[in-house]
């Protein structure tokens, strides 16, 4: 087992910077996952701590061995890729036997390895079997077990389950989870969904454009977002932003003025952003702290507002309410028994405790 840093991480292609001065520190047997969309650096990152990219500036360490020039195949690491990218002509057996083979590791410790793995995960069964004979669960298990027969310091998954249907993600997210609790391994983990992010890692990094954004646990993430980006990155649905709000005091109150509505900042924020009186802001919450005044949450600082129902997304569990006023669109998540129809004005609440303000101009939160 062993830590990873990232020291002052840098990727370019000509003139594209795909990484851009990337710096972390993942200590031992932690769980980090790399988030963000399409193109913002993290299978890049990953791959470079692989050795399948070469790094344009800074260093990547292994424990305490940097590992610019090292080989692929003497990192100590292993990685599961999207496709899975077993070979077709062998079987499972040898599949998960391929790597060990390659280090001429002693036969008898193969076939004990690979099926202990097989047992553990449920695939010893399928070990005489070929890819194209499995389900696309057991082929990212064989992928997986393949990876932990090394016995590797590092394990490196690249969106591992975004092959999968939607049942099948969420019984993989909790089987590697338990692996990692059971390997007690480093393990680095890249997906642009933020839902495998929140409720696997121990530590979320989140990338933007080559650029790392915040990295915190999903909890401080999620309440504590360090620009707009983050904010509305993290939840589904996104927060909704108010943007072009005005910071100010009426009548020896501070409020946001949001054009649709002022906003009473609650007691327990009014020296925190004090010094930011007068300043454009950006005002965001989250469609879970907007309630139907009948089923309002206790203990919330409260603030009512009336809007148009626009759309009612009927959950079961929820109802997701489009609501607008003034030209704005904002949602909301109610409690299904709540009565709403579309056409309808209705009195909202708002949970103030969770409110969040951005500066207009940087998008940074308001400390």
């Amino acid at each position: 087992m062993a830590s990873v840093t990232y020291r002052n991480v840098t990727k370019r292609w000509g003139d594209v910077e795909a990484v851009k001065n990337l710096s972390i520190e993942i200590p031992d047997g932690e769980f980090l996952v790399f988030v963000g969309p399409s193109g913002c650096g993290k299978s890049t990152s990953l791959r470079m701590l692989a050795g399948l990219e070469e790094i344009t500036e800074g260093e990547i360490l292994i424990g305490d061995r940097v590992v610019n020039n090292v080989a692929p195949k003497d990192r100590d690491i292993a990685m599961v890729f999207q496709s899975y990218a077993l070979y077709p002509h062998m079987t499972v057996y040898d599949n998960m036997a391929f790597g060990l083979r390659l280090r001429r590791t002693p036969k008898h410790v193969i076939d004990e390895r690979v099926r202990e793995v097989a047992a553990s995960l449920g695939i010893e069964n399928l070990l005489d079997r070929r890819p194209r004979q499995l389900s696309g669960g057991q082929r990212q298990r064989v992928a997986v077990g393949r990876a932990i027969v090394r016995e590797p310091a590092v394990f490196l998954l690249d969106e591992p389950l975004s092959n999968l249907d939607a049942k099948l993600r969420v019984e993989a997210r909790a089987f590697i989870s338990k692996l990692h609790q059971r390997l007690g391994t480093t393990f680095i983990y890249v997906t642009h969904d933020q839902v495998e992010a929140m409720t696997m890692g121990q530590r979320i990094a989140v990338l933007r454009a080559g650029e790392l954004m915040q990295i915190d646990t999903p909890t401080n993430l999620y309440d504590h977002p360090a620009n707009v980006f983050v904010a509305g990155f993290i939840g589904s649905p996104s927060m909704n932003f108010f943007d072009n709000s005005v910071l100010k005091e009426v009548n020896g109150k501070m409020i946001v003025d949001t054009g649709q509505y002022q906003i009473p900042v609650p007691a327990s924020r009014v020296e925190q952003y004090r010094p930011h009186l007068g300043k454009t802001v950006i005002f965001g919450i989250r469609p879970e702290n907007i309630a139907h005044p009948d089923y309002q949450p206790a203990n919330v600082e409260p603030a009512m507002v009336e809007a148009n129902v626009d759309v009612v997304e009927e959950m079961g569990n929820e109802k997701i309410v489009y609501l607008e006023e003034g030209g704005k669109t904002f949602l909301a998540r109610f409690d299904p028994r709540a009565d709403v129809h579309v056409g309808q004005r209705i009195g909202a609440v708002l949970n103030l405790y969770n409110m969040q303000l951005f500066d207009q101009e940087t998008e940074q939160a308001l400390q």
